[in-house]
């Protein structure tokens, strides 16, 4: 028999060496990584306004970009209701003490038709930037965990992104950029929900070590754009297979600094 799963279990764990620190599910749910936080890196030293972190999780990725960039506000959207209570203790943790009154959270279904959206919160032309770590799986080519909210955290619907790119073009004001952490082979699907939403799309992979194959990208895009895409130098996490972070990559996970590497900002 499976062992049962406590729902309530979880963990206190320190992101940017100790800058941001999150509680999360021990189990049963996704659990914040390195994806979060390059994620929150990806956003350009400097910037500044409205970020909506959709699909929030427990606000890892918004923590870790408001602990960085002074300038922006930030909405952490999610529906789970056991996440949720987990991030707004994370904002009443002392340890995010300095920056935790520039971040909101907003329980809305992101992929609810518009004006369910409009009616929770997700208003047209609200924000200035967009990050989002939608689940990676497609329900038609992975088998579903049992475990009901498990499955939601990892896995798309039979929708896929589109829910997620549609809504991420209502909310973001014209010329606002949309930043998204996906696996590789997911790049085509996203290229084609972007199409008449986004342009000026920037791909930057991520290498697990020197010559292997991308598994993650993260890609930045702007609304409205007619700009071409750009395949841009990808980063590469460790050193060796197995082995140490590469400078770059301890600088971020560590030290919580940006990648700086989209063009134009």
């Amino acid at each position: 028999m499976p062992a049962t799963i406590d729902p309530t279990a979880k963990t206190y764990d320190a992101f940017l060496g100790g800058a941001v620190y999150v509680h999360q599910p021990e189990r049963g749910r996704h659990r914040a990584g390195l994806d979060a936080v390059f994620l929150a890196a990806a956003l350009p030293d400097g910037v500044s306004g409205d970020v909506m972190d959709l699909g929030s999780g427990v606000g890892t990725a918004g923590l870790c970009a408001a602990a960085r960039l002074s300038e922006i506000s930030v909405t952490l959207v999610d529906i789970d209701q056991l996440i949720l209570d987990l991030a707004r203790d994370n904002l009443k943790d002392p340890g995010n003490a300095t920056f935790a009154g520039r971040v909101r959270i907003l329980d809305a279904d992101i992929t609810a038709k518009g004006d369910v959206r409009h009616a929770a919160g997700l208003l047209p032309d609200m924000t200035d930037h967009v990050i989002m770590n939608p689940p990676y799986y497609g329900a038609d080519k992975f088998r579903a965990s049992p475990d009901a909210a498990r499955a939601e955290a990892h896995m798309l619907d039979e929708r896929g992104l589109d829910p997620w790119i549609r809504t991420a073009s209502d909310v973001l004001k014209p010329g606002g950029t949309l930043t998204i952490v996906f696996r590789a082979d997911g790049l085509p699907e996203i290229l084609e929900t972007l199409k008449g939403r986004f342009g000026a799309i920037q791909v930057l992979p991520l290498f697990p070590h020197p010559g292997a194959a991308a598994t993650r990208i993260l890609v930045r895009a702007v609304r409205g754009s007619k700009a071409p895409m750009q395949l841009l130098p990808g980063v590469t996490l460790h050193a060796s297979a197995g082995g140490t972070y590469t400078d770059l990559a301890e600088s971020v996970l560590r030290h919580g600094k940006g990648l700086n590497l989209f063009k134009n900002g």
